[in-house]
């Protein structure tokens, strides 16, 4: 989450975005973080994607940032995995 050297936002095989983030998964999704994702995630995702992501992001930042945490919004899925 703190933007280390193996943070990148992607394009998976089936065109689906990727967010790869370096470390444990943070305890708290904090404001600061869900910016540094949204500035990262903005060289990838067009303008509508990236809306979709911030509410997803917020959502998480509501609700908890867990492994096998799955959201939808607006038939966008976000899913965390942990590996």
């Amino acid at each position: 989450m703190h933007g280390g050297p193996a943070t990148a936002v992607v394009r998976g095989p089936a065109g689906e975005s990727v967010v790869l983030l370096s470390g444990e998964l943070p305890e708290v999704l904090t404001e600061e973080a869900v910016t540094e994702l949204l500035d990262l995630a903005a060289a990838i995702l067009d303008a509508d994607e990236l809306e979709l992501f911030d509410t997803c992001l917020r959502t998480l930042r509501t609700d908890g940032l867990r492994a096998g945490r799955r959201i939808e919004v607006d038939g966008a899925v976000l899913t965390v995995y942990e590996g």
